[in-house]
């Protein structure tokens, strides 16, 4: 284990085998950006989603991928000419992993990989003389997707920010009011097939504890881009508000709450949660 891996899992109270894997993660994922930013991938796309707001903004649950969006438009971008940079940190980090792009059935303006190796091997480069790994099989594999938007919805508004783990590194987020319109459009727009993302509603309530108040302008173009708005109007909060109401009418709450249950430490802050809890509390929004 590196120096800067070990300070890196100091961060952790790991007592079992799912808090291990779950730091494991994470800190993949923190070494992954700065792979990323020693190639200069920020100076085009920047980052966001669960992840961006775990790691920079506080975000009181786990997150399992990595989104990024170009700051402008680029039907050309190839997202494998960063993979070399990837493998190259997390090799230098100590991890034996690979970078794999998605290959897509169906032609997409969003780019997918996926950074994959084998769990028991990734967690004896951290705790080799930990007995708790007994409770990971041979043959887990854990595996991370990124994924970038290379037609992105404008008028989002970035932020730099910096990380000094593994080495010091800058990278470029959306401002939490975007990230804020981006999670407004999923929880608005997000077809769910079989299993309803209950981390979309879990952040909607983390935003409104923070009374961020959302980019409504790039929430418009997000909805225009989905076809899910007129694009003579101008969207406004009364109207946002009635939107989201009408949302919550259609969500079986009860397979949102088993969805994100596994990534928070303290199930009770789903008690409440109803499509009458989620209205009252939206009405409140300023």
């Amino acid at each position: 284990m590196t120096s800067a891996v070990k300070s890196m899992l100091e961060r952790y109270s790991c007592k079992t085998p799912d808090d291990y894997r779950n730091a494991l993660k994470e800190i993949i994922q923190e070494i992954a950006l700065c792979g990323l930013a020693r190639g200069s991938f920020f100076s085009k796309a920047a980052f966001y989603g669960g992840s961006a707001l775990r790691i920079f903004y506080g975000l009181d649950r786990f997150s399992e991928d990595l989104d990024f969006s170009l700051c402008d438009v680029e039907k050309d971008f190839d997202l494998s000419l960063f993979f070399p940079y990837l493998e190259s940190e997390l090799a230098a980090a100590g991890f034996s992993l690979s970078v794999e792009q998605k290959i897509k059935s169906k032609e997409s303006d969003v780019q997918s990989a996926f950074i994959k190796g084998e769990t028991l091997v990734q967690l004896l480069n951290i705790i080799p003389t930990e007995p708790v790994i007994a409770g990971v099989h041979r043959g887990e594999v854990i595996k991370i997707k990124f994924e970038i938007d290379t037609t992105p919805p404008p008028l989002a508004s970035f932020e730099t920010k910096y990380m000094l783990l593994p080495i010091p590194f800058v990278i470029k987020t959306y401002d939490e009011p975007s990230l804020f319109a981006g999670k407004l459009h999923a929880v608005l727009c997000r077809a769910w097939k079989n299993r309803v993302k209950g981390r979309d509603f879990y952040d909607f309530i983390w935003y409104l504890s923070r009374k961020t108040k959302p980019n409504l302008q790039h929430l418009q173009k997000r909805l225009e881009q989905s076809g899910k708005w007129n694009t003579s109007e101008s969207l406004t909060l009364p109207v946002l508000k009635d939107m989201l109401c009408e949302r919550f009418k259609e969500i079986d709450f009860e397979a949102a709450k088993k969805d994100v249950m596994p990534f928070v430490k303290d199930s009770r802050k789903l008690d409440l949660w109803s499509a009458d809890f989620f209205t009252a509390i939206t009405r409140e929004m300023r």
